[in-house]
């Protein structure tokens, strides 16, 4: 939801701030870079009243026009204190964090100057706190959920869109400051010894460094687990689009609308949406340019794409939505929960492949952004003493400076939200979001973001339980012990 990274590895390429860029004001943000073709507005390509699946997307692969640092096949030696593979926004992030403090790193990535392809969409207090407010190409002063037809919670938290072209120009302008060096290549192999980590590439190349980092997306085979990867999985269909018109307020960006009115006439896909309930999730950017995207919280097994982009057409058709032209459409699917990668191991990670994928929500960027300068000054009082800790001894201290035990055990408890929405149905899945949009701002803006102890997390559950209805009740009581027991008994293998 709101922060889309895709399944697989960063499409060919994967923040700080820079004083001399000035942010725009908050709440007047310009209209995202985007030029329709001329055609486009004047509808020439428009579908059928109420789908898009037949109209191609308009934009074309990105790529950034920037001077980058290349490394030179000719250097000797082939060595780096750290290497990176991906050069998506947490490779980015985490290459520009470490080689701050004047540590040696090379950028592994198949096309580093790649633009991403996904929307992401995070909190403004997040990107604010972390002075990335100026990457932010739109925001929105309030947010709302439709929980049915007759209930809208408003929600007081500013949300913006993340500028893709803003957010990457900057880590890399940084990145290059800093002296990284980036290769364009994809990685084939690794190989670990005691204190070194070699790569090998698909042009040949190998390299050596005292740590590799992955940062190459879910789909990587490079970090291991242990234990079997159950996860849960969110999936999306989404489109920019120049539509005739569209029903959202302009100043609110709609975060989630349970509405299921538009299946009246679609018994299957009514039938369906009853046991595993899609949302939507749009962005207006003004009366004739959104984004939408149809949403699958949380699902296992995953959820039929096909399904969920019938559910959107019979949705937009509802809602009196003609496409005229699809400017960018993305396929988003997203691992939440299950277990943490195996800690330590030879390989560190972040990202994707990391775990903190928030497990109830599939927030990312946002915590991503926020965790890398953490693991940035854990690399650095390893590589960049005198003493100089490599090997065994560095791989503990960066991946236990990612995942301290307060952090695993919270993120056990955001597992066991993730386990008990698997168990709701449509209403089930209304009714809890209901309750928890009434909780204190605190608890919830606290929980979506992941900064909530352990304790405040318990105090967040009673208080949910305490708030719900009758029937909410009734679903944590009959549903939520088998993932209350399981949630236990991993804090307590995390505690021994």
């Amino acid at each position: 939801m709101a922060t889309c990274l895709g399944l697989f590895p960063p499409s060919p390429a994967g923040k700080t701030f820079q004083p001399n860029h000035k942010s725009p004001p908050l709440f007047s943000s310009p209209k995202p870079h985007i030029t329709p073709s001329r055609k486009s507005r004047y509808g020439i390509q428009s579908s059928k009243f109420g789908s898009f699946l037949d109209l191609k997307p308009e934009s074309k692969p990105e790529f950034l026009d920037f001077d980058l640092s290349w490394f030179d096949p000719a250097d000797r030696p082939r060595c780096f204190d750290v290497i990176i593979i991906g050069a998506g926004p947490a490779g980015l992030r985490l290459a520009e964090q470490v080689s701050g403090y004047g540590i040696k790193v090379c950028c592994v990535d198949p096309s580093p100057l790649s633009m991403w392809p996904n929307n992401y969409g995070v909190w403004v207090d997040e990107f604010e706190s972390l002075g990335l407010d100026d990457c932010l190409d739109k925001t929105w002063p309030m947010t709302c959920v439709h929980i049915d037809d007759d209930k809208t919670k408003y929600l007081d938290r500013p949300y913006g869109r993340v500028g893709r072209k803003e957010l990457k120009t900057k880590l890399l302008e940084n990145c290059a400051s800093n002296g990284v060096r980036f290769h364009k290549a994809k990685v084939l192999n690794l190989e670990h010894k005691e204190f070194e980590s070699s790569i090998v590439c698909d042009d040949g190349i190998e390299l050596k460094a005292s740590l590799v980092v992955d940062a190459s997306g879910f789909a990587s085979t490079f970090t291991e687990y242990d234990k079997p990867r159950n996860h849960g999985y969110q999936i999306a269909h989404g489109i920019l689009a120049e539509v005739d018109c569209h029903p959202f307020d302009l100043d609110k960006m709609v975060l989630m609308d349970w509405r299921h009115s538009h299946m009246g006439n679609e018994p299957y896909l009514r039938a369906n949406n009853s046991k595993i309930p899609t949302f939507l999730y749009a962005m207006p950017f003004d009366s004739n340019l959104v984004f939408l995207e149809e949403t699958s919280l949380v699902s296992r097994p995953l959820l039929s794409y096909m399904e969920v982009k019938n559910r959107m057409v019979a949705r937009l058709r509802h809602l009196g939505i003609r496409v005229k032209n699809v400017i960018e459409n993305e396929k988003c699917v997203i691992p939440m929960g299950g277990p943490l990668p195996k800690i330590p191991q030879s390989v560190m990670a972040i990202g994707g492949t990391s775990g903190v994928v928030h497990p109830s929500t599939g927030y990312t960027v946002a915590r991503t952004m926020a965790l890398a300068p953490i693991v940035a000054d854990a690399i650095v009082e390893c590589l960049g003493s005198t003493r100089m800790i490599r090997g065994r001894p560095l791989h503990h201290r960066v991946w236990n400076g990612l995942w301290p035990l307060e952090r695993r055990c919270t993120r056990e408890f955001y597992s066991f939200g993730m386990e008990t929405l698997l168990k709701l149905d449509l209403n089930g899945t209304r009714r809890f979001f209901d309750a928890f949009f009434d909780l204190d701002p605190y608890y919830w803006q606290g929980f979506l973001s992941s900064r909530l102890s352990l304790r405040e997390l318990l105090f967040l559950s009673l208080s949910l339980f305490s708030n719900a209805s009758n029937p909410s009740r009734f679903d944590i009581v009959t549903k939520c012990p088998v993932p209350l027991v399981k949630m236990m008994g991993n804090l307590a293998l995390e505690t021994i």
